[in-house]
């Protein structure tokens, strides 16, 4: 399995890898970076590219959309693995993350 990493791609921010906590601090300034850095009016979080996640993942979510919003920016995430749907459902955080 791949370390975790995000990267920036037009409106797409993208989620990809092992989320977990030994990659969680420096994926958080990564993302942030490239939130602020980014011309979107609204940006995709996806997460196709995640393959495993911890609460973790969840946090560096709830982060980016902080983030963005704090940028004047909308936000939706898109294709959030069924392991962080199944932390969001147990921690009452499902509503938090609206997908297509």
């Amino acid at each position: 399995m791949e370390q975790g990493r995000v990267e920036l791609s037009g409106d797409q921010l993208s989620l990809a890898g092992v989320l977990d906590y030994r990659c969680g601090a420096a994926l958080r300034k990564q993302g942030q970076a490239l939130i602020q850095s980014s011309q979107a009016a609204a940006l995709v979080i996806d997460c196709t590219g995640v393959e495993k996640s911890s609460s973790v993942g969840l946090s560096l979510l709830l982060g980016f959309m902080r983030d963005a919003q704090a940028a004047g920016k909308s936000v939706r995430v898109q294709a959030l693995p069924h392991d962080m749907r199944q932390i969001a459902q147990v921690t009452g955080m499902s509503d938090f993350f609206s997908q297509n």
